[in-house]
């Protein structure tokens, strides 16, 4: 009898060390939540970020309005995207 009590006990012991290593180790487990949530802030961070260039963008696209576009905007835009000058603007070029 007193061998049986004990192979029960260490076959529960060892279920239970079994469970608890996953339960701190394993894909689901305490670790890979700490992972996910750090993960997690980094992507709110992100999140933030992209919303706030997107909000910019949409005040831009509001300012090119067809109707009545922005021309300082317009200007804005024709200097650095597509390198226009104006005729009074004076270019010193260094070589």
């Amino acid at each position: 009898m007193r061998v049986r009590q004990v192979s029960v006990l260490l076959t529960c012991l060892c279920a239970t060390a079994y469970f608890a290593h996953h339960a701190w180790h394993g894909r689901h487990g305490y670790l890979a939540r700490q992972n996910f949530i750090e993960r997690a802030s980094l992507l709110d961070f992100e999140i933030k970020s992209l919303e706030s260039v997107r909000a910019k963008l949409a005040r831009d696209v509001a300012l090119l309005s067809p109707e009545q576009p922005n021309p300082d905007l317009v200007e804005e835009i024709a200097r650095d995207v597509l390198g226009y000058v104006d005729r009074h603007d004076k270019i010193i070029i260094v070589r």
